[in-house]
């Protein structure tokens, strides 16, 4: 009993001294004694490896490989921000809240927006169970292993902690550590990287977690996501956050008005330079999480929350070339071919032209001293060119009005910025580019299968459309460059598992035009199955909720083209889901259809996000704010007094949670 004693002593010594340092910054014993200590856990751990903890101090050092790193699916979705790069661009923001908050007074938590790689931590009973990347929103890559190896991330939480939630933050790499990294690497005569966070992202994928131990990695949080997690505010959850042991940066502050937001905007803009970490703005939230859930989110973005962006770092390079790709579409998209050039932190030889109007607008040409910024400092664009470095014979571009991969004269509708290649079934980069989507992670997600592959595969002749796929086998595969027996084996495999994919995201493979992941999703609850929707027409897609004339147009167009046709046979006779599954419509009806929904307030049996998922599987639409098209105003405790006097004004009646609840 006294070795297991002694051995919990030591790990509750070494994470609160682990604690002072990389959390508080104050160090209480030399990093000579804390080896020390940290040697003798270690030594006794090996002799009784039945006192074995998940979340020992000694972990911290690694040793774990993953060679796979598993894809999870995010229990509560990580979503993008909004950016906003003006005074006007907020002011407009705050107006959107207003109106649908009414006159209830808003606060606003300001944050800085720290630049790394986003992360998700789950927590139960108090310890670190799992951490996943951001991945796509929807679902990441599990790194427990190599997050462990980060002093700063909590192995075991302190005070009184919920049983579950998520918390999120960046994985970043402070200025000085990412300095002593290059120096070193340099020493050995390797090439330095290139900036702070595209190494931060990259060490999260590291198979070794004993490399990723090595370098100064830091963890910056800002959001706990889960159930009944007991604060009213975004900026008493920072201070909660803080209390259970997580990094959370000072720099946050509590604001009462926009003006007050603007003021901390332009602080910090001047004195970004001096922190530690990179910083590419400031996030601003509605402080009131009852406001934030009042709010809601679009379908990529909360609507309480707004990334206000520094302005982007700017550099001058000469562009000596336009070249044009085509896409999946046969969208033609110009790319400027740069005089390699660093900007923030990156070498940029490309840059987006976006169309023939960009072009002709900012009379861009061959061989012009070019000014090139990051739009949002992540995709470089070109703002405008020095006209004094123009050459003397300089000439001004002629846009294309041929595909330049399969010559067919390009079509542009009135109305449209973008140049068309119609050659949608014999243009190589139409054909490739709808596969790669088709197996792409949101849509079909098939595992062996990368953008490269389906090049190959398409250049040596074993596939033309997505159908094909399905009839690779290990024997055509082995033949072809860097192509094993594991990875045709692994390739054949995915391809099979595919078949598993829910009818939505089948529907988002396809690739209609104008069908995205959300559209797809309301297609497929609205018609169930493909064969209900290949014979709707413009009319009956229109009354779908938020399905307009160009998007209906399109699946019409698609599903009217023989070829098409043909695919989906094949697909269905391989076993591709084309209908919702019997589990989800056991759990659906139409007795809510037609009917609109405004959901406000706490509840006492569902939470908000339950009574929306009801109304939408009984075929109701859930209404963001009140108006004379709203059908019902489900109120909760807390609503604010403003939905209940314009709910009152407009005559809309306003049920209970119970009465809902009768009403099903």
């Amino acid at each position: 009993m006294e070795i297991k004693q002694k051995i919990e002593s030591l790990r509750a010594a070494l994470r609160q001294h682990n604690y002072n340092y990389y959390v508080l910054d104050n160090a209480t014993i030399s990093d000579f004694e804390f080896d020390i200590k940290l040697k003798e856990l270690q030594d006794l751990e090996a002799k009784h490896p039945e006192f074995y903890d998940a979340s020992s101090p000694t972990l911290r050092v690694g040793g774990a490989i993953t060679k796979n790193f598993e894809t999870v699916v995010h229990e509560h979705r990580m979503y993008s921000l909004d950016n906003s790069y003006s005074k006007e661009d907020l002011e407009d923001w705050e107006k959107r809240i207003q109106k649908i908050l009414g006159d209830a007074p808003v606060e606003f938590t300001c944050e800085l927006k720290y630049d790394g790689a986003s992360i998700s931590l789950t927590y139960e009973n108090g310890r670190l169970v799992r951490g996943v990347t951001r991945g796509d929103g929807f679902q990441g890559d599990d790194v427990t292993n190599n997050i462990k190896t980060i002093r700063s991330v909590p192995l075991q939480l302190n005070g009184d902690y919920p049983s579950k939630f998520d918390i999120r933050g960046e994985i970043v790499l402070p200025y000085e550590g990412f300095a002593k990294m290059n120096q070193e690497r340099i020493e050995k005569g390797e090439e330095p990287y290139m900036n702070p966070r595209n190494t931060a992202s990259g060490s999260l994928k590291l198979q070794d977690s004993a490399l990723v131990a090595e370098r100064p990695l830091d963890c910056l949080l800002y959001g706990m996501v889960g159930v009944n997690l007991g604060f009213e505010s975004q900026f008493q959850m920072l201070e909660r956050a803080r209390y259970l042991g997580f990094k959370v940066p000072k720099a946050a502050k509590l604001c009462k008005t926009t003006d007050e937001v603007l003021q901390f905007i332009d602080h910090w803009d001047k004195h970004r330079h001096e922190l530690p970490y990179e910083t590419d703005g400031v996030v601003v939230k509605v402080n009131s999480i009852q406001h934030q859930e009042e709010l809601g989110y679009t379908s990529k973005s909360p609507r309480w929350a707004m990334a206000y962006k520094f302005k982007a770092e700017q550099v001058s390079t000469v562009l000596n070339e336009i070249t044009y790709q085509v896409g999946r579409t046969g969208a033609i998209t110009p790319v400027a071919n740069l005089e390699p050039v660093l900007l923030a932190g990156t070498t940029v030889k490309r840059a987006s032209l976006h169309n023939a109007d960009q072009i002709e607008k900012l009379d861009i040409r061959e061989g012009d001293t070019v000014f090139v910024e990051k739009g949002g400092e992540i995709i470089p664009k070109i703002v405008g060119v020095d006209f004094t470095k123009r050459p003397i014979h300089s000439q001004p571009t002629i846009y294309i009005d041929h595909c330049p991969e399969c010559s067919t004269p390009l079509e542009r509708t009135e109305g449209d910025a973008k140049h068309y290649c119609p050659n949608e079934y014999g243009c190589p980069p139409q054909i490739t580019g709808r596969i790669q989507h088709y197996i792409s992670r949101k849509a079909m997600d098939i595992e062996g299968l990368g953008g490269e592959t389906v090049e190959l595969l398409f250049k040596v002749g074993l596939i033309n459309n997505y159908a094909d796929l399905y009839l690779l086998t290990k024997e055509q595969l082995i033949p072809l460059e860097r192509m094993a027996e594991k990875s045709a084996e692994n390739l054949v495999k995915g391809v099979a598992e595919s078949v598993k994919i829910p009818f939505e995201r089948v529907l988002f493979a396809l690739g209609i035009r104008f069908v995205g992941e959300t559209v797809a999703k309301k297609l497929a609850k609205a018609y169930k199955n493909i064969d209900a929707l290949m014979i709707a027409s413009v009319e009956e897609l229109i009354s779908v909720d938020e399905i307009g004339q160009r998007i209906a147009e399109s699946v019409v167009s698609f599903f009217r083209n023989d070829i098409n046709l043909e695919i989906i046979s094949r697909l269905r006779r391989y076993g591709v889901q084309f209908e919702v599954s019997a589990d989800k419509l056991e759990h659906q009806t139409n007795f809510l259809k037609g009917q609109t929904f405004v959901v406000s307030g706490v509840f006492e049996n569902l939470s908000r996000d339950e009574l929306k998922k009801l109304i939408e599987d009984n075929g109701g639409k859930v209404g963001s704010n009140i108006s004379s098209k709203t059908s019902y105003l489900v109120a909760g405790d807390n609503m604010g007094p403003s939905k209940r006097t314009k709910a009152e004004s407009l005559g809309v009646p306003i049920i209970s949670e119970s009465d809902f609840l009768n009403m099903l």
